[in-house]
């Protein structure tokens, strides 16, 4: 699914965070000490190889819902921005937290002037987020941010699962139905 919501490009699509070719930076949910972990941040890790470690060392430890930038290293893209989703259950305002994750990411792609971003689904993996929770926070952010975007023109969720794309699509679609601006589905 593809919504272009004034200049910007907005789309669902399942795959493998680290194959998203063409994309000036892929988002890393990340741990608080941006190490390789498992999930998203292990993959993420293996692709990049280890001067992405080494690279994030100093950068660590970081608060929930805080972005860093780092290099891509072996990886399809320029950048990886890393972020530290809450712990569903564990933190308070947990909805709060994870809007940060979103705004704070794509605020460093538009101070770096990147055109392109690619996102998993935020803290639904071993943070236990629910998936339609989340996905309802991060569409909200997204959209309200949208307009500030003078550089970013594409953001992408990539989602591991056929499930996780059908509920992110359902999701966005609901999200729309109340967005005050003008959109236009494209596909």
């Amino acid at each position: 699914m593809k919504v272009r919501i004034n200049d910007v490009v907005l789309e669902c699509t399942q795959g493998n965070i680290v194959t998203q070719e063409g994309f000036d930076a892929i988002v890393n949910a990340s741990n608080a000490w941006l190490r390789m972990g498992g999930g998203v941040a292990g993959a993420i890790h293996r692709a990049a190889g280890p001067g992405l470690e080494e690279e994030c060392r100093p950068l660590a430890p970081i608060k929930t819902g805080e972005a860093v930038i780092t290099g891509g290293h072996n990886l399809p893209n320029p950048y990886v921005i890393h972020v530290l989703g809450p712990i569903y259950g564990m933190e308070k305002d947990p909805a709060e937290k994870l809007a940060a994750c979103y705004k704070n990411a794509l605020k460093l792609a538009y101070e770096r002037g990147l055109k392109s971003v690619a996102f998993p689904a935020i803290s639904t993996g071993a943070f236990g987020y629910p998936m339609e929770e989340a996905a309802r926070v991060a569409f909200k952010e997204i959209l309200e941010v949208i307009p500030q975007l003078k550089s970013v023109s594409h953001v992408r969720f990539v989602l591991y699962s056929k499930r996780d794309l059908q509920i992110h699509e359902q999701i966005l679609t609901s999200v729309l139905e109340g967005f005050p601006g003008g959109y236009r589905i494209e596909g």
